[in-house]
């Protein structure tokens, strides 16, 4: 069995086995750790459920027609193209969270752009870039959201209501480094492309039910019902349907086992490095200001830490140390860790598996023009979607 485990597996696993030593030798206690897996038990049901359901919503090739018609649509022209794959990504990032745009969307944006003769480079920069940039808008977004909303104590409505001016101003950013980076005439190579011939469904029934339990997601969580519930009805769902339809692709390699053990074990490793000095360290950088000044040091602080050690951590390790008051620093950190998590190729889990998937078709990311293309956008992202928040505060 090990010998069939990649290197990010062994790695997952190894966190949780860490973190599991820490509660053991008493490292962390058991009463903390046991109120840090009650505060995400809820949040990885939401997790398991949300990825069964984008899994078998692939399946039943919603993303493949969507992308083929916006090729389709875009008729050869690449900004009428981008604008297109722009606002798909960030749809599914905001109403499917940025794991299911870095691991669903970007092998279908692959495979179109193989059958149509587009540079994949810069549709796979666009999956990759977006699924960080364009998950500040609903806490179903982004794991780092969840986590804000709870210590916030806000609803859906307040949340979004929130961030819907940062959210916008974010992903027009990445636009702009987009086109100049990746789509311009200069970068992709070609004029026009060739728009590709639709191709029939295997399964409409399959595929109308999988668009109608979407769209009845998606309307549960803007009614504010639990998301956990909203997801794990959603994926019970799905799964009846091809229980019905197409039971060969209900197989475990739909639970996305791999992403709840590294959560887990994150939320056991972070803990206790807080306690032994972290927690300091990151308290006298953040400051306790709840100005402009303390959030453009949160913001810094957490873009900084999630290109070193992962967002995920880095956002939990820093939420530790903002006063519960300061609503404009805490949500300046969730902007560093979302919006900035674009530098380096572990930021965030969803460039993890975007990195894989592009490995698996045999797409050529430079690493140079990553990093530094990733720093441009970090640096302007971050501090125009933070001026964004305290312009509406």
């Amino acid at each position: 069995m090990l010998r069939r485990l990649s290197v990010l597996d062994r790695i997952r696993i190894g966190l949780l086995g860490l973190g599991l030593l820490f509660v053991v030798t008493g490292l962390l206690p058991v009463r903390e750790a046991g109120d840090q897996l009650a505060r995400i038990a809820p949040i990885l049901l939401f997790l398991g459920a949300v990825i069964v359901l984008a899994e078998l919503t692939k399946e039943a090739q919603v993303f493949d027609v969507i992308a083929t018609r916006m090729a389709t649509a875009g008729r050869g022209n690449y900004l009428a193209l981008f604008l297109l794959c722009t606002a798909f990504a960030s749809l599914v990032t905001m109403f499917l969270n940025l794991d299911t745009t870095a691991v669903l969307l970007t092998p279908v944006m692959l495979a179109l752009a193989a059958r149509t003769g587009i540079a994949a480079l810069p549709l796979a920069m666009t999956t990759v870039w977006l699924a960080n940039t364009a998950s500040l808008l609903l806490p179903i977004s982004n794991l780092t959201n969840l986590l804000a909303m709870e210590r916030l104590d806000m609803s859906v409505q307040e949340f979004a209501g929130r961030l819907w001016f940062p959210q916008l101003v974010s992903i027009m950013v990445t636009m702009v480094f987009l086109w100049v980076f990746f789509w311009r005439r200069g970068r992709r190579g070609a004029d026009r492309y060739d728009p590709p011939v639709p191709e029939p469904v295997a399964d409409p029934v399959l595929f109308r039910t999988a668009a109608v339990v979407c769209l009845l997601f998606i309307a549960a969580i803007l009614l504010e019902l639990p998301i956990e519930v909203a997801a794990l009805a959603a994926a019970v769902l799905m799964i009846a349907a091809f229980a019905w339809r197409d039971r060969s692709k209900l197989t475990f390699a739909l639970f996305p086992w791999q992403l709840l053990v590294f959560v887990t074990g994150l939320f056991l490793v972070v803990p206790t490095l807080s306690r032994y000095g972290l927690a300091d360290v990151l308290g006298a950088l953040a400051g306790t200001g709840g100005g402009g000044d303390g959030a453009y040091r949160a913001s810094a602080i957490g873009t900084g830490l999630a290109n070193l050690i992962n967002n995920l951590p880095a956002y939990t390790a820093v939420e530790k140390v903002i006063p519960v008051g300061n609503q404009d620093q805490l949500l300046a950190l969730l902007i560093g860790t979302n919006v900035g998590s674009v530098i380096t190729p572990w930021a965030s889990l969803a460039i993890l598996l975007w990195f894989e998937w592009c490995r698996r078709s045999g797409v050529r990311v430079p690493i140079p023009t990553f990093v530094l293309a990733g720093a441009g956008l970090a640096v302007v992202g971050v501090g125009a979607t933070v001026g964004a928040l305290l312009l509406t505060a």
